[in-house]
């Protein structure tokens, strides 16, 4: 078939002599073709199994094919050798041990130490997202980690989960200013996507990484009373996971008094307007049960506990 860009004309079959020798087209396959080439699963047998050696002359790669096949084993040993030189893996749990032999006095010098650490999740994170709120708040909420607002601003829960949190505290007659906030992940995990960086769920080593400065963090805030928003502040409180649906309601962390709930972001997630609504207000009357729990007298016994937690 022959087409000279006006029509299209079918026979007599084309003569060798008429073929084009090359073209710019196979000269950047080749290219292609031997980047992509694996020396350490070369095998001429299989090549020649599924196309025998009488047709490679008909492939543009087949040029290639003999130094690829030549240079492989060398290739492949030097593979190996940089492997075996590669960096060795990082040790987070030595760096959390050495953060703890630092012993902070303060929630200042922790929050210090943990602002100077590298980010255990995210490398392309910006800071570390420290929490905010009196010392000896009432309540703690933890989260689970900052979203990309809080990643850029610095501050915790001032996205879109963090305003529909400040709605639903305000409606759930609770001040703002009156309670802590935090993370149980103190640094923005995420996936560039473009120019967008999507959030990523850390995992439960992660989690486990950044749960000495939480615990620290809580000792030194002193909350009287902590809530899980969702099932990763609930492993970094309680160190054991489960279904949120199942284990919501009053609980306890390490002896502090607790409650487990939902996260704002799961809300922002249901697309169903009647589903979104209901999931709302039951979110909005967890947290006035969260209120009238940590309005309850303390016993002595309770303030002993929360003391040496």
């Amino acid at each position: 078939m022959h087409w000279d860009r006006e029509e299209l004309r079918i026979g007599p079959a084309a003569r060798r002599e008429d073929t084009p020798e090359g073209d710019d087209f196979e000269a950047r396959w080749q290219s292609y073709y031997e980047s992509t080439f694996n020396p350490a699963r070369a095998n001429p047998t299989a090549m020649r199994a599924h196309m025998p050696t009488r047709y490679w002359c008909n492939l543009p790669e087949s040029a290639a094919i003999a130094e690829l096949l030549r240079t492989a084993p060398a290739r492949a040993t030097a593979m190996i050798e940089r492997d075996a030189a590669a960096p060795a893996k990082r040790m987070p749990e030595k760096a959390v041990a050495a953060m703890h032999d630092q012993a902070p006095a303060s929630l200042e010098e922790l929050n210090r130490l943990i602002a100077a650490s590298e980010p255990m999740v995210a490398p392309g994170s910006t800071r570390a997202v420290l929490g905010e709120g009196p010392m000896g708040a009432a309540i703690a909420f933890i989260g689970e980690q900052p979203g990309d607002q809080e990643d850029l601003e610095g501050r915790p829960f001032v996205g879109p989960a963090g305003q529909l949190l400040d709605r639903a505290i305000a409606e759930a007659g609770l001040d703002r200013a009156r309670v802590y906030v935090t993370n149980a992940v103190k640094h923005f995990k995420f996936e560039q996507r473009g120019k967008r960086r999507i959030h990523k769920k850390p995992t439960a080593g992660e989690v486990a990484h950044y749960r000495w400065w939480l615990m620290e963090e809580l000792n030194f805030v002193q909350p009287q009373f902590v809530v899980a928003l969702g099932g990763t502040a609930m492993l970094a409180l309680g160190g054991k996971a489960g279904p949120v649906t199942r284990m919501r309601g009053r609980t306890t962390f390490l002896g502090r008094p607790g409650f487990v709930t939902v996260h704002p972001s799961y809300l922002l997630r249901l697309t169903d307007e009647a589903a979104n609504q209901e999931a709302y207000r039951a979110f909005v009357s967890d947290l006035r049960a969260i209120r009238a729990i940590a309005e309850e007298p303390v016993s002595g016994d309770a303030a002993d506990v929360r003391q040496s937690a």
